[in-house]
C-alpha cells in the first residue's frame, strides 16, 4: 500500500446549511483526473470523511473509486451542528452507537460498503454542545466495539483537549484518536500538549491560507517530528468545495505534494519520515480492529 490521504471529502453536500453551492462537491471528471494525478505521486488509498448528514453518496464513491483506480475507505458517524440529521435528536446514545457499529460491521446504507473509520465527528466555535457530546459518546462506545479509530473536526483547530477528554472518560485510550484540523489553531504549546497525551495529530488543512499560513504549518510541523512524534502524525488537504480543485482555480488534492512537503523537506524532514506519515500511520490505523 502507497500513501494515503485520511481526512479527504469524495462526494460532500453542505449547501443546504450554508446556503452556497459551492459546498455542493461533485464534480466527478475533475476529481477522477486528480485522482489519477495522486496515483502518479503514490497515493493509493483515501479516507473519504463524509458521513451521514453531509450528503455521503456512496453510489458516486464506487465510480469515482472505479474509474479512478484510487481505493476509498468510507467513514460512520455524523459531523456537528447544524449538520445533524433529525432523527439524531430522538435516538440514545446506545441507539446512535448501534447505527455506527452496524455500518462498521454490516454495511452503510444497505451495501456491501463498510465504514473503515468513525468521523468526522465534531465540535464547534464554542465548545462541545450538548448534541455532540452525545455524538462523541456515541463514536466512543462505537469505537470501544469495533476497534475502529475516531477522527475528529475541531472548529479552528480548538476544543482538542475537551474532545480527547471526553473520549478517555468513556474508556478510551488517547492513541485511538486522531483530532482533526489541529493546524488550524496555530498554537505550538497546543499541538505539544496534545502530542504529549497521546493523541494523534493532523494536519489537514494544508493550503487554506486563508485560515493559517503554510510556511507557519510547516513549522510547527517540522518540528513536532524533530522531536520525534512521526507516528502520532497525518497529514492531508480535506477539500470541502468545488472551488477547492485544481481545474477550477483552487490548490487540488495534490498540492500535498507539489507544494507543502518541499516545505517539509526543507525543514528537515525526511523522505524516511512522510513514508511513516503518509504510509505506516495510516495502515496502523486502517487495520485496527476489536480484540473481542
Amino acid at each position: 500500500m502507497g500513501y494515503t490521504l485520511m481526512h479527504e471529502h469524495i462526494y460532500l453536500d453542505l449547501s443546504a446549511v450554508k446556503q452556497d453551492d459551492d459546498c455542493l462537491l461533485n464534480a466527478f471528471d475533475l476529481m477522477v483526473a486528480e485522482f489519477k494525478q495522486l496515483k502518479t505521486l503514490g497515493v493509493e488509498r483515501i479516507v473519504d470523511v463524509t458521513n451521514i448528514g453531509m450528503g455521503r453518496n456512496l453510489a458516486y464513491v464506487e465510480q469515482i473509486q472505479q474509474h479512478s483506480g484510487v481505493e476509498i475507505v468510507s467513514a460512520t458517524g455524523c459531523y456537528k451542528e447544524p449538520f445533524l440529521p433529525d432523527w439524531f435528536y430522538q435516538k440514545t446514545i446506545d441507539d446512535i452507537a448501534h447505527h455506527f457499529i452496524e455500518e462498521i460491521e454490516i454495511g452503510i446504507e444497505a451495501s456491501a460498503r463498510k465504514a473503515g473509520i468513525i468521523g468526522e465527528v465534531g465540535s464547534g466555535f464554542d465548545g462541545i454542545s450538548e448534541a455532540e457530546s452525545k455524538l462523541l459518546q456515541a463514536a466512543a462506545l462505537a469505537s470501544l466495539a469495533t476497534g475502529k479509530m475516531i477522527t475528529t473536526h475541531t472548529s479552528l483547530g480548538r476544543f482538542g483537549h475537551e474532545q480527547l477528554d471526553l473520549f478517555t472518560n468513556m474508556g478510551l485510550s488517547a492513541e485511538q484518536v486522531i483530532i482533526g484540523h489541529t493546524d488550524l489553531a496555530g498554537d505550538r504549546d497546543y499541538l505539544q500538549q496534545l502530542l504529549d497525551r497521546g493523541a494523534i495529530v493532523e494536519f489537514d488543512t494544508i493550503g487554506k491560507l486563508s485560515y493559517l499560513s503554510d510556511e507557519l504549518r510547516a513549522d510547527l510541523f517540522s518540528e513536532a517530528v524533530a522531536k520525534g512524534y512521526q507516528q502520532q502524525l497525518l497529514l492531508s488537504v480535506d477539500i470541502t468545495r468545488k472551488s477547492h480543485l485544481k481545474a477550477n482555480g483552487g490548490i487540488g488534492y495534490a498540492y500535498l505534494f507539489t507544494h507543502f512537503l518541499p516545505m517539509l523537506f526543507e525543514r528537515g524532514v525526511t523522505e524516511q519520515d512522510i513514508e511513516v506519515i503518509l504510509q505506516h500511520n495510516p495502515n496502523r490505523i486502517l487495520a485496527r480492529q476489536t480484540a473481542l
